[in-house]
């Protein structure tokens, strides 16, 4: 049995420009996969940019990329793929392993830019808010027209859990 990293706690705030599956819009929701671990947000009807402020939390075992697909609920067919793109947690895992202190709010950490591989839409910064380790991320969708979802990752550490 692997040993339990802590928790990862992903906000997913929403969906800008999705592309349109359907006639009347998208009925989008978000599936996160790391290993065997499968998380879902709710569907959100008729729309191309859904919020769905939705928080899910994934015990993290390693440092692994996380699989982010965006799919379209249909009633009668298969679900429509509307897109994926990785989440990589390992600039994020490399901030928390400083155990900064005292911070001013709002210090940024480090910052990460957009490249050909890790997805982002635009520069994410790691910020020290509140006593936490957050970072925010607009996460652009690959093998699709259009689209980028939000989120947000804070950890959470567990007691008694191995830890970073």
């Amino acid at each position: 049995m692997d040993h339990l990293l802590g928790l990862l706690s992903i906000h997913v705030q929403k969906g800008v420009n999705l592309a349109p599956m359907d006639i009347l819009g998208s009925d989008p929701y978000v599936v996160f996969r790391l290993g065997n671990q499968e998380l879902k947000t709710v569907v959100v009807k008729n729309n191309n940019n859904p919020v769905w402020d939705e928080v899910l939390t994934l015990p993290i075992f390693e440092p692994l990329p996380i699989k982010m697909e965006v799919y379209d609920k249909d009633t009668f067919s298969r679900d429509d793929e509307m897109g994926d793109a990785e989440l990589d947690i390992k600039p994020f895992l490399e901030a928390l392993r400083l155990r900064l202190n005292d911070l001013p709010n709002e210090t940024i950490i480090a910052t990460i830019k957009p490249t050909r591989t890790n997805c982002l839409a635009e520069e994410s910064n790691i910020t020290w808010i509140k006593g936490e380790v957050i970072q925010n991320m607009v996460l652009r969708l690959r093998n699709v027209v259009s689209g980028e979802i939000e989120v947000q990752l804070r950890w959470v550490n567990v007691p008694g859990s191995k830890g970073l």
